[in-house]
């Protein structure tokens, strides 16, 4: 060991042994420094106290045989049922969609309920039974508490693999009682599953009828109505057709006002200024030859006035001829005016008439479609009822029929047995158990004393591993010679 270094744990020397000298194989090689512990370190402790585990091992298996000796045999009893939640029952409102994957735990729930497992426990008088009320003595609604849990406890509800069976099991220390509390509590619940199903179906079906009768008072109460508004304003039936006649009339009109405006439209622009000439005068015949004719003389006026003086008889003439023209010309064009204006207040009234026809047609035609609108939401009303009301009458048969039946989604396809053989505890399987925990204790006491409190050299390998000293030779044991 080199100077300064840290030394190693100290270890007593274990308890020397005659011995004949021999020979150690060659030095051992670099593994045999290293931490831990070598096969024949742990083989030659093992061997120090192989009487300590053998003592360990049979305390151990005989008090664990003992224990399971004295265990309390379990029974276990089963009772099937079998839950059809595709059944189809009006009156139970199965109609709706149910859910396969919480109908069946809700069922399980109720089965573990309190609702179920408390007439149980009155029916097989379970509070007077130790097994259940664990020695307590208190008030009975306590009482009553604690027995319906330890009931709980005993009961287990199982669904099997892809199916629609549940298992009720129940666990006591008495066959019997296992097998009566399953059964009871399978009772009880089918029994409960029944009233939910069928108690309330008399009911339902009266208050189906009660319903019905309305319907059919709302049926009547529709229909005269109806009867009622046709009297009253003078219909048979709510015709579209009609309402569709009646707005080509108020189009005819409304095109007939159209036309009319456009003619007073017309007849006020070609309506004469009586300080100007209008185009309706222009295009006069009678105008136009009396333009002509003024032209004409006004030409040879201009002929007159260049070689005669004004005061000539001819041009004195020729201008009182003028006069009568022009004369002539104002009385053709004032007539020609007087026309238009007569024309244009006669086109004025024509529309002023097709105008308020057409307000009196549409005030006319609106009010009507509002008395067929109001005609068919009554007659709309009024098929909605006889529907409804036919639709509850053709299941009313189906409802009285389901209201006498005896409806139900859980029935009970086998009763619990009463068990021959203990389901708890598996002896055997407790026996091997305590056997491999004797092993282990057997055999890990010693060690862990012997690292932890006691620890001895005991072979060559706890000098070269933990001190690395290496041994030159080793004592073997002298059979039959003791020291």
């Amino acid at each position: 060991m080199t100077i300064g270094s840290r030394p190693p744990p100290r270890l007593k020397l274990a308890a020397p042994e005659a011995s004949a000298f021999s020979v150690p194989p060659a030095a051992p090689d670099e593994e045999s420094a290293h931490a831990g512990m070598s096969l024949a370190q742990v083989t030659h402790i093992l061997r120090a106290y192989r009487w300590h585990s053998l003592a360990i091992f049979l305390v151990v298996v005989l008090l664990a045989a003992a224990g399971i000796k004295l265990m309390s045999k379990i029974y276990v009893a089963t009772a099937t049922l079998i839950v059809n939640y595709d059944n189809k029952d009006p009156l139970a409102a199965r109609d709706l969609a149910v859910e396969n994957n919480t109908y069946i735990p809700t069922q399980i729930d109720l089965i573990l309920s309190r609702v179920v497992l408390q007439p149980v426990v009155d029916r097989l008088k379970l509070t007077t039974d130790k097994e259940f009320s664990h020695g307590f003595a208190g008030p009975p609604a306590a009482l009553n508490e604690v027995v319906t849990r330890s009931l709980a406890d005993s009961l287990q509800v199982q669904q099997g693999a892809n199916s629609q069976l549940l298992y009720i099991s129940a666990s006591s220390r008495l066959a019997g009682r296992a097998a009566d509390i399953a059964n009871a509590v399978a009772d009880e619940y089918l029994t409960q599953e029944k009233q939910r199903t069928n108690g309330p179906a008399g009911e339902r079906a009266e208050r189906y009828a009660k319903q019905l009768a309305e319907l059919r008072a709302k049926t009547i109460s529709a229909q005269d109505r109806v009867t009622e508004f046709r009297q009253q304003h003078g219909i048979t039936e709510v015709e579209a057709n009609r309402g569709d006649l009646e707005g080509v009339a108020l189009a005819d009109l409304q095109q007939k006002l159209l036309d009319a405006q456009n003619q007073r439209r017309a007849l006020e622009a070609h309506q004469l200024d009586p300080n100007a000439n209008s185009n309706a005068a222009l295009d006069s015949l009678s105008v136009q030859a009396l333009r002509g004719k003024l032209s004409a003389q006004e030409s040879q006026m201009a002929q007159l006035r260049a070689t005669l003086g004004p005061k000539h008889p001819t041009v004195v003439e020729l201008a009182s001829q003028m006069d009568a023209t022009r004369r002539s010309l104002a009385q053709e064009v004032q007539s020609i005016s007087a026309n238009d204006a007569l024309q244009l207040t006669r086109a004025r009234d024509l529309e002023a008439k097709y105008r308020s026809a057409v307000d009196t047609e549409r005030a006319r035609l609106l009010a009507r479609r509002a008395v067929q609108d109001q005609g068919a939401k009554l007659v709309l009303e009024l098929q909605s009822a006889e529907a409804t009301y036919k639709k509850a009458l053709d299941g009313y048969d189906q409802i009285v029929f389901a209201s006498a039946g005896n409806t139900t989604n859980v029935s009970l396809v086998s009763r619990a047995d009463i068990p021959v053989k203990a389901e708890k505890p598996n002896k055997v399987k407790l026996f091997l158990m305590a056997c491999m925990a004797s092993l282990v204790l057997a055999f890990g006491l010693p060690f862990a004393y012997e690292l932890v409190l006691n620890r001895r050299v005991r072979c060559r390998d706890d000098l070269e591993r933990h001190f690395g000293i290496p041994v030159l030779a080793q004592l073997q044991p002298i059979p039959g010679l003791r020291v």
